[in-house]
């Protein structure tokens, strides 16, 4: 049953929320092993609590230019289904009520330029949060691991 618990991040300029449901945990990104063949928005894989993770670069996937490494980065640990991945992201803000039915479907302009990656606008006590659509930014290619 869905809730209304998200969790939010930044990349870059923008606010992003997940679903607090498809969240397992945020982690401290210090560096990642790097996949030979990969896609360039993996950033390689890590070990998070005995389990090999997979981390997407959402900098790189959203087209966004590399920045230095800071303390301030963080990898969200996701599931969906059987599938786990990491997201990394500048930082990772709070967890926030935001209602389900908050969320709009996203102009066209962000849904043609976004690949499909955002599935919803919601603005929260003037914040704009983009809902990341998990499945399309983990890409379906990591899914057959």
């Amino acid at each position: 049953m869905p809730t209304d618990l998200h969790v939010t991040f930044r990349v870059g300029t923008a606010d992003y929320a997940l679903p607090a449901a498809q969240v397992l945990h945020l982690e401290s990104f210090k560096s990642a092993t790097h996949v030979p063949g990969a896609p360039d928005f993996v950033a390689g894989i890590v070990q998070v609590r005995g389990r090999l993770v997979p981390v997407v670069d959402l900098r790189v996937r959203f087209g966004l230019a590399p920045i230095e490494h800071t303390i301030d980065r963080r990898v969200v640990v996701v599931q969906i289904g059987q599938r786990v991945a990491g997201l990394l992201v500048d930082s990772a803000r709070e967890v926030l009520h935001i209602p389900h039915d908050a969320f709009e479907k996203p102009p066209e302009i962000i849904d043609q330029q976004a690949s499909g990656f955002v599935k919803g606008v919601a603005t929260v006590a003037k914040r704009l949060f983009l809902l990341v659509d998990v499945p399309r930014v983990i890409g379906e290619e990591m899914s057959h691991g």
